[in-house]
């Protein structure tokens, strides 16, 4: 079976994204526009030891999206089916912030040198070795990644979220 052609390069379909890949995945919760509803869905986690790396909230009258990078995304997504809501899944490079002056301004100029456009980003609640963070979505996740570790920036990996402080 074919999976985008790369038979030949002796990388699968299944092992082409690990655990040590640089990116996070970040689930998109779809919640009605109610009260306690996104009380309900933290619950959810804070009552277990999977902890909420990062949370970005879109909210619209009728509904809201909620962004969320969690601790360990398999137990996540048994939470997410087990409680029947609605999400899907996508990748996000986690960018540690790089020392010194503007760092939010470096990370900005270092994709922008590579004509990648970035759709969203956010903080992380709870950063890598006690450095901060930030969750980026670009347009081409591949190649944002290259450039910016050509530039010296740290990509971080789910590994690292769940294990690289020692809280998770």
């Amino acid at each position: 079976m074919s999976y985008g052609g790369d038979e030949d390069e002796g990388v699968g379909f299944a092992t082409a994204r690990g655990r040590d890949w640089p990116s996070v995945r970040q689930f998109n919760v779809f919640l009605a526009n109610r009260l306690g509803a996104l009380l309900n869905l933290v619950r959810r986690f804070e009552t277990t030891d999977n902890r909420i790396i990062a949370l970005t909230i879109i909210d619209s009258a009728d509904c809201a999206i909620v962004r969320m990078v969690p601790g360990d995304p398999e137990r996540a997504y048994e939470i997410f089916r087990q409680a029947s809501l609605p999400f899907s899944e996508s990748d996000l490079l986690v960018v540690t912030l790089p020392e010194g002056a503007q760092p939010l301004l470096q990370i900005c100029r270092a994709l922008l040198e590579a004509e990648i456009s970035i759709h969203y980003a956010y903080p992380l609640m709870v950063g890598h070795l006690g450095r901060g963070a930030l969750a980026i979505h670009v347009e081409d996740i591949d190649t944002a990644a290259a450039h910016l570790q050509q530039n010296g920036f740290t990509l971080l990996s789910e590994n690292d979220l769940t294990d690289g402080d020692g809280q998770n």
